[in-house]
């Protein structure tokens, strides 16, 4: 396994991060399983996890807990908040009360005195960043935490972030934790490169595109659409829509692509992400043992220039093909008020 550092930290991490977002309810029930798959990838060389408390419930969480007893200190783990904990108002977000509520929540549940990496989950621009960052820095001065990041912002809230940590000498975010995949390479516009100018870490979730880079979504074989994530985010594996429509057909020419690189498809995707310049670390998401044997067979994978010409030919640079992929949309899109004057503005002009 090869370490990289994570962004300006002193930090090294490896460049596989395991996710533990199929442990539990949303993937697999079997806490036991659940811990040996988290130390077969420790005994791996594995010493970064990412976890967050929406997952199951926090059921992730103390999955997680369970299996680094005795082990805590020789792993970088990795915990995110923001998404909604209850029918409460206010048991979601960025804000100074939630962040320093849900935080106690995470440390208990992960049975830790400390989190090395607070993320927040998603951008809520309901709340002031200085406000996020504010007790975000108190949670680094009290020992909480050791660092802060941000996941899935554009790049305009990501140098909004930074610039606010500057003027109000606040802790900034060390990394982003945005989607990428060859499906998904919207990041390559704007993310990557705003990372990459402020030394921050990228730290890449959905690697395989939620399955679809497995080759397990087929053009003869259809798509389940009455289990798991499908039926959880039908939007971004319904294949009567256009966007995953062209995932299929994309798929049938990448594995052709991976058995003239002589690797699988998984693999071929898997080191398309690592091998990004500005990707620090990939999270792979298994649900089962022999899913992770095959995700850590495939570490060691470097595509050559060709093999990447031939990508890009099939997906190219900056193009996301199915936007529900993005993982967030900017609020403004979808509020027609939003775009929209009121009707006596319009008459006054």
């Amino acid at each position: 396994m090869n370490y990289v550092r994570l962004g300006r930290t002193g930090v090294h991490v490896s460049r596989l991060c395991l996710g533990a977002m199929m442990f539990g309810q949303w993937g697999n029930p079997d806490h036991e399983e659940s811990v040996r798959i988290i130390h077969k990838a420790l005994d791996a060389g594995v010493n970064f996890l990412d976890t967050a408390d929406v997952y199951s419930h926090g059921e992730s969480e103390e999955i997680v807990a369970k299996a680094l007893k005795g082990r805590r200190d020789r792993v970088i783990l990795a915990t995110k908040f923001t998404g909604p904990m209850s029918d409460d108002i206010n048991d979601r977000g960025m804000s100074r009360r939630w962040i320093l509520h849900e935080v106690e929540n995470s440390l208990r549940r992960l049975d830790t005195d400390w989190i090395d990496l607070y993320q927040v989950h998603r951008p809520d621009h309901k709340t002031d960043i200085e406000e996020t960052l504010g007790a975000l820095t108190d949670l680094v001065r009290q020992g909480k935490v050791r660092y802060i990041g941000c996941s899935t912002f554009p790049a305009e809230s990501i140098v909004e972030a930074q610039w606010a940590s500057e003027q109000h000498s606040l802790e900034r975010f060390v990394c982003e934790q945005p989607p990428y995949s060859i499906f998904v390479r919207g990041i390559e516009t704007a993310v990557l490169p705003t990372a990459l100018r402020y030394a921050m870490g990228v730290i890449a979730w959905s690697p395989l595109a939620g399955g679809w880079l497995t080759g397990r979504y087929r053009r003869d074989a259809g798509v389940d659409m009455t289990s798991g994530r499908a039926q959880r985010i039908p939007q971004r594996f319904d294949p009567s829509l256009p966007g995953n429509q062209a995932k299929l057909a994309a798929v049938e020419e990448l594995i052709k692509i991976a058995a003239d690189a002589g690797c699988s498809l998984t693999h071929l995707a898997l080191a398309f992400v690592v091998g990004h310049p500005g990707v620090t670390s990939a999270i792979i998401g298994p649900r089962t043992m022999d899913q992770l044997t095959d995700l850590l067979a495939g570490a060691s994978v470097v595509l050559d220039d060709d093999v990447l010409d031939r990508i890009d030919q099939i997906v190219p640079p900056g193009v996301t093909l199915n936007p529900a992929d993005a993982g967030w949309q900017p609020p403004a899109l979808p509020d027609p008020a939003a775009r929209r004057r009121p009707l006596a503005a319009r008459a006054a002009s």
